[in-house]
C-alpha cells in the first residue's frame, strides 16, 4: 500500500512543496481544485519531481468539457512521462449550476459518457482513429489536423473517478482506472457498498473482480505527540465530519450506521453558519467510524489493518495543523510498499 500526501493550494510554494514530499517518500502527491487551478499546481509538482506519481484529487469534471480535459490530460501526460494521473469528481448541483453556472443532470450518467468522449478523443490523436462520438450530453466530431495533439509514447493519463454513491461508484469500474474513495466514507461502507460497486462496474465492462484496477483511499487521521496537539486534531476531524455530514448526497454512508437522522440537522445548522454547534453534534463513536487515532508510530499498522487489504494507496487526512515532521515516521513505520 503506497502513502499519498496532499498538496496545498499555494502555486507560488508548490515546487518546493512537492520536490520535499518526493524526498520524504511519499509515492504519490495529489492536487485538489480548491484556491488553485488543479493542473497548474498539478504542473508545477511535476515540474519539481523525479518519479512520485502526481495527479488531481480531485478536478471538477462538470465545469469543463471532455475535449479540454483530454487536452490538459494528454499533455500532463506527456509531460511527465507517464506520471500523471487525472482524477475527476463531479462536484453537487448547486457548485455546478451557482458557482460555474455549467448544466447539472443525471451525474452518473453524464459522468460515464464525459469519460468515454475523452478516450474517442484521445484514440483519435493517439491511435489516428476518426472523432466521432455522439452521446446524450457530449457531441465531438470534428478533429482537424491544426488542432489535433501529436501521439506520444507514455499515451492517455489514467482516469480515477472519486464518487460516495453506488451508480458514481459503478461508473468508476465499468469506464475508469481507479477510484478515489472520498474521506467521508467508513471502512464498513468500504467493504459493503463501495467495493460491490466498483465489481459490478468492472462486470459491465467484461472485467472479473477489480484486478488492475486501483483503489485509492483518504482517511482521516487524528494523531500528535501531546494531550494538546490530540485535542485540535479531534476538534478539526469532528469539524470535517459535520461539514461532510451536512451534505445530503452523503447521507447514505450516515444511514450505514444508523446516524442517519443526524444529516437534516446539520444542514439546517450548517444554512445557518452555525459550525460551532456542528462540531459538538460528532461523537466519539461517529468519530470512531471516520477516523483512526493514535500516535504517529501506531498509525501505519492501523491503516493496515483497516483498509490495507483492498487499498493500493492511501492518503493521509489532516484538516488541520500538524507539524510535517510526524508523517516522517508514518513512512518510515509504513513503507510504500503494497
Amino acid at each position: 500500500m503506497k502513502i499519498d500526501a496532499n498538496l496545498g493550494s499555494d502555486l507560488a510554494g508548490a515546487p518546493a512543496a512537492a520536490a520535499d514530499l518526493e524526498k520524504e517518500g511519499y509515492g504519490g502527491v495529489w492536487v485538489a481544485e480548491a484556491g488553485s487551478d488543479p493542473f497548474l499546481l498539478s504542473l508545477q509538482a511535476i515540474s519539481a519531481t523525479e518519479s512520485a506519481t502526481v495527479g488531481t484529487s480531485v478536478a471538477i469534471a462538470f465545469a469543463r468539457t471532455p475535449m479540454t480535459l483530454a487536452t490538459v490530460g494528454f499533455d500532463l501526460a506527456r509531460h511527465s512521462r507517464g506520471r500523471f494521473v487525472l482524477g475527476l469528481g463531479s462536484q453537487v448541483k448547486a457548485h455546478i449550476e451557482r458557482r460555474y453556472s455549467m448544466p447539472w443532470s443525471r451525474p452518473a450518467a453524464r459522468m460515464r459518457e464525459l469519460v468515454l468522449a475523452m478516450r474517442a478523443i484521445w484514440a483519435c490523436w493517439q491511435d489516428g482513429e476518426r472523432l466521432d462520438f455522439q452521446g446524450d450530453f457530449y457531441t465531438h466530431t470534428l478533429m482537424t489536423p491544426f488542432f489535433a495533439q501529436q501521439p506520444h509514447e507514455y499515451g492517455p493519463p489514467p482516469v480515477y473517478l472519486a464518487g460516495v454513491g453506488r451508480l458514481m461508484t459503478e461508473v468508476a469500474g465499468e469506464v475508469a482506472d481507479g477510484f478515489f474513495v472520498h474521506p467521508f466514507t467508513t471502512e464498513r461502507y468500504l467493504r459493503e457498498v463501495t467495493l460491490p460497486a466498483l465489481e459490478r462496474g468492472r462486470a459491465k465492462a467484461g472485467e472479473e473482480g477489480l484486478g488492475d484496477f486501483t483503489v485509492s483511499g483518504s482517511c482521516m487521521i487524528v494523531t500528535g505527540r501531546t494531550d494538546e496537539e490530540i485535542a485540535k486534531a479531534t476538534r478539526g476531524i469532528k469539524r470535517q465530519i459535520a461539514f461532510y455530514a451536512s451534505t445530503p448526497a452523503y447521507r447514505p454512508v450516515l444511514d450505514l450506521h444508523g446516524f442517519g437522522d443526524l444529516q437534516p440537522e446539520l444542514t439546517a445548522l450548517s444554512k445557518q453558519g452555525r459550525w460551532r454547534e456542528m462540531t459538538d453534534m460528532i461523537s466519539d463513536d461517529i468519530l470512531d467510524e471516520f477516523a483512526l487515532t493514535g500516535a504517529p508510530e501506531e498509525i501505519p499498522a492501523a491503516l493496515r489493518a483497516r483498509i490495507g487489504d483492498v487499498c493500493d494507496r492511501v492518503s493521509l487526512y489532516t484538516p488541520y495543523r500538524i507539524d510535517p515532521a510526524l508523517f516522517t515516521g508514518f513512512l518510515a513505520g509504513g513503507g510504500t510498499s503494497r
